[in-house]
């Protein structure tokens, strides 16, 4: 199954509000506020990789207060 964790930079003070929508995404399997250069890590996961792409485009990059990402996909 096509596999992705998507590093995220939200804008300041809405890491919690993010991390709430992130993990009413259906594909998103798990979703980490961390310290350091990223604010959030998630591992998203789809049947297809066409799908992935889809959920991290359309819904994941779309959210109110993600400011950037940078997506990581998983190599089987």
């Amino acid at each position: 199954m096509p596999l992705a964790f998507i590093f995220i930079n939200a804008e300041i003070g809405s890491e919690d509000e993010t991390l709430k929508q992130l993990r009413k995404i259906e594909n998103v399997k798990d979703a980490y506020g961390v310290y350091g250069v990223y604010d959030i890590v998630a591992k998203v996961e789809a049947e297809t990789i066409d799908k992935l792409k889809e959920v991290i485009s359309s819904k994941v990059r779309k959210l109110r207060w993600v400011r950037s990402t940078l997506t990581m996909m998983v190599i089987e």
